[in-house]
């Protein structure tokens, strides 16, 4: 696989979901065949989102070409403008590079020339800003990738409140065709990302991805080399077991967490095993909502359906033969976790972000 780099990790070098993309980004533009067609579009400034590395590969579109020396000509990734540049630095401006998104998206229909969308933003001024686009993507049918950087209510600290993104997911998640995801790990954003690829250019599906992507540094595990196919399906259908406790304590806990927050449930397993005597085990939730539509579907087809076989929502089969009360964290506001408490097999709490944030450390927000 061309992401294999991606799958294999980090090792012990810290690096934030951020940098990941840009390095999956990087890999599909040296692509033969998909590589021109990537449209990569940049609100602000793409060293904000440390994708500055594009200008020397691919340059900046300009239809006018260089006309100045950029006050950056002496460093290796200079700000460098070309007539065949490929990516979309728009300024502040999120309307029109949602605009710009926009006509990348419907090019396979309009121009009969599907080109691959990336548009990158903060994730504070996504759906909240342009959301009347968005819904209009999904109505034009547009196919692309939407990447929320800095996501999470306490991802970016010092910044105050035009930051504090706790909602976005939620409203992606209202439109229909959009699928919305909040990976962890280099390897989970790979196989959504190559997902994503498959489904609306390949298979020509009418759907459109959200991702989001943090700008806190970690390390990054390889993906598991057991069981992969269920754990690609999983990330994918929105829940996969992480880790199982060994422990041989009595009571136990499953923990769901995802994006920055599944780091934090990964403490929080150890500290229930340490000090609690309580076998932690934990889940990667990729995506709520991708759990919740399965889980209508499944009603909706049972209703219409009442004499068939029952069908069994996947998130409902996948928790039912644990043991133990299931807790759910996110970096979001409680209604993101709150979407599949019906199809829980048992007691079910959800830990959420309600409110405006503060401005502070990560350490002091997360308490």
């Amino acid at each position: 696989s061309a992401f294999d780099m991606i799958l294999k990790g980090t090792a012990d070098r810290e690096m934030s979901s951020t940098m990941l993309f840009g390095r999956i980004l990087a890999i599909i533009l040296r692509d033969k065949e998909l590589g021109k067609r990537v449209v990569p579009i940049i609100p602000d400034e793409a060293r904000t989102f440390g994708l500055e590395g594009l200008f020397r590969q691919v340059g900046i579109y300009d239809p006018a070409g260089q006309l100045y020396e950029p006050v950056d000509s002496d460093q290796v990734s200079w700000y460098k403008q070309a007539t065949n540049g490929q990516v979309l630095q728009e300024g502040i401006n999120e309307a029109g590079s949602m605009s710009s998104w926009l006509a990348a998206a419907t090019a396979y229909a309009n121009y009969g020339e599907a080109m691959i969308p990336f548009y990158i933003y903060y994730s504070m001024f996504g759906y909240q800003r342009v959301g009347d686009l968005v819904w209009l993507g999904g109505d034009m049918r547009a196919r692309g990738f939407i990447i929320g950087g800095t996501a999470g209510r306490t991802t970016l600290e010092g910044e105050g409140l035009q930051h504090q993104d706790g909602h976005n997911l939620v409203f992606f998640s209202a439109v229909p065709n959009c699928k919305a995801y909040d990976p962890t790990y280099g390897y989970e954003m790979a196989v959504i990302i190559r997902a994503g690829l498959q489904e609306m250019f390949t298979d020509k599906k009418d759907v459109f991805y959200y991702i989001t992507a943090m700008n806190e540094n970690y390390p990054h595990p390889a993906m598991p080399e057991e069981n992969r196919d269920q754990i690609e399906q999983g990330i994918l259908r929105g829940l996969y077991p992480f880790s199982k406790s060994k422990a041989k304590h009595k009571a136990r806990v499953q923990l769901l967490g995802s994006g920055t927050i599944l780091r934090e449930v990964e403490k929080a397993a150890a500290m229930l095993e340490a000090d609690w005597k309580v076998a932690a085990d934990v889940w990667s939730a990729t995506s709520f909502s991708e759990l919740a539509r399965e889980g209508q579907a499944c009603v909706r087809e049972n209703r219409l359906n009442p004499e068939a076989p029952q069908k069994v929502p996947y998130v409902t089969a996948t928790l039912e033969p644990t043991q133990g009360p299931i807790i759910a964290a996110t970096d979001y506001i409680h209604l993101y976790t709150e979407q599949v408490r019906s199809f829980m097999p048992r007691r079910y709490v959800t830990l959420g972000t309600d409110g405006f944030g503060r401005s502070d450390t990560r350490e002091a927000l997360r308490k």
